[in-house]
């Protein structure tokens, strides 16, 4: 899928969507519950289990190709069955869609979990390189601050998939507000991890921004207290979802979920007592 952000383009580019992680996820969310909202339809399969993508989006802009988020990657060890050892056309679909590796200009991941910074590094000759070897990589300089001493749960993520960039002199260390150009900046949103981040794109009168995990399903946006069990705070995570919730509410952005299944994108608005995300 592709959007237009006045100036800025953004084009995802699909790892894999799956239904089994939702149960363990987001447990509040049974299909009870999802019953009860008739707009969450795609967001769902036919059993009323939570649907999510892993995606990396590229963002066009100023002249810059600009990576949110690296996905899981393949070849990597890791403690999830699905996720071990993984062989994806990531790399293929990523060319498909019109872009070369070897020509994004910056990589920006939104935390440190398993699934946003695998695709960071590849696998060149029995060590983990750079994927996109010209690029910097930019991390919040507080979520690096927590996962360089904390073990994660999916296996030596850190070790495979963030510290070869260090030692290639290719990571940014910068604040959670950094403003990467003109059209687009870090917004602070912790909870799910201390240093996590969203991605705010202004450009000619039109907004967008890309969630990262402070939301990982659609349904979080009607139930902001629900937090997820891979949240390190799930009480600020819920905080910091309900802020933003409120904030964006009946305004035109389009809120780009960083594992919303198709169609990814929404505004949000209110509905009733609640919100919803209108896509």
């Amino acid at each position: 899928m592709r959007w237009q952000v006045g100036d800025v383009k953004i084009t995802q580019v699909v790892e894999l969507t799956t239904a089994s992680l939702g149960p363990y996820l987001l447990p509040q969310a049974t299909p009870e519950e999802m019953d009860r909202l008739p707009w969450i339809k795609p967001f769902v399969d036919d059993r009323q289990r939570l649907i999510l993508s892993v995606h990396a989006l590229v963002v066009e802009s100023g002249g810059e190709t600009l990576v949110v988020d690296t996905c899981i990657g393949n070849g990597k060890e890791r403690t999830y069955p699905a996720w071990n050892r993984m062989q994806r056309s990531f790399l293929d679909d990523f060319a498909a869609a019109g872009f070369a590796v070897d020509r994004v200009d910056k990589v920006m991941c939104t935390h440190m979990h398993v699934d946003h910074v695998g695709w960071n590094t590849r696998l060149v000759d029995g060590r983990w390189e750079p994927t996109f070897e010209n690029a910097d990589y930019l991390f919040a300089e507080d979520e690096w601050s927590h996962w360089r001493v904390e073990e994660q749960e999916y296996g030596p993520v850190i070790e495979d998939s963030v510290q070869p960039i260090f030692d290639a002199g290719k990571a940014v260390l910068v604040a959670q507000d950094h403003r990467v150009n003109d059209e687009i900046w870090f917004e602070p949103t912790p909870g799910h991890t201390p240093g996590h981040v969203s991605v705010h794109i202004a450009s000619r009168g039109e907004e967008a921004v890309i969630t990262g995990d402070m939301i990982h399903h659609p349904c979080q946006i009607a139930h902001p207290q629900w937090s997820s069990v891979a949240d390190v705070d799930p009480n600020l995570g819920a905080a910091t979802r309900h802020e933003f919730v409120q904030r964006y509410a009946d305004r035109p952005v389009l809120v780009i979920g960083t594992h919303f299944a198709a169609p990814t994108a929404g505004r949000i608005v209110r509905d009733g007592e609640a919100f919803r995300l209108d896509y």
